[in-house]
């Protein structure tokens, strides 16, 4: 009977534990930063003339390519978000300063008729570049003139 009274103590203990009590709810993920209406957290491109270079922020990494080797390629760090502008800055694996900048001004490449929502601070090394900028997608689907949206 001892034995049956204390399994039923522990049956009753382990009903009032705090394990029954409900789980806290997560907190929401905090919206991804948007920059001139362009969400900062997919993947965004930026472009340049003389010479053609490109920036790709994939998520995880920043690559660097050009006409004029060598490409290079970074970690992505979060971007620090401030007013108008936007920053990314790494340095690659040999150790080379590796910056974006993006800021929410309309930009013309002027090469072509498109106009892009974001233009493009970019320093690799000593190399200094402006272009612009805008998501991947925005970039790949518009045509050869007009706003680069999306």
């Amino acid at each position: 009977m001892r034995r049956l009274y204390a399994a039923l103590s522990v049956l009753v203990l382990a009903g009032c534990s705090p394990a029954d009590a409900p789980a806290p709810s997560p907190e929401p993920p905090a919206p991804a930063p948007v920059l001139g209406g362009v969400e900062l957290a997919g993947p965004l491109r930026a472009i340049g003339t003389e010479p053609f270079w490109s920036v790709e922020l994939t998520g995880t990494e920043m690559v660097y390519t050009s006409t004029e080797p060598p490409g290079q390629r970074a970690r992505q760090p979060e971007p620090v978000v401030r007013g108008t502008t936007a920053t990314w800055a790494a340095e690659t694996a040999d150790g080379t300063t590796f910056k974006v900048t993006l800021i929410a001004t309309e930009c013309s490449d002027g090469m072509s008729d498109r106009t892009y929502p974001l233009t493009a601070m970019v320093t690799v090394g000593d190399r200094a570049l402006t272009g612009c900028a805008a998501s991947t997608a925005a970039i790949t689907s518009s045509g050869e003139s007009g706003p680069v949206v999306g």
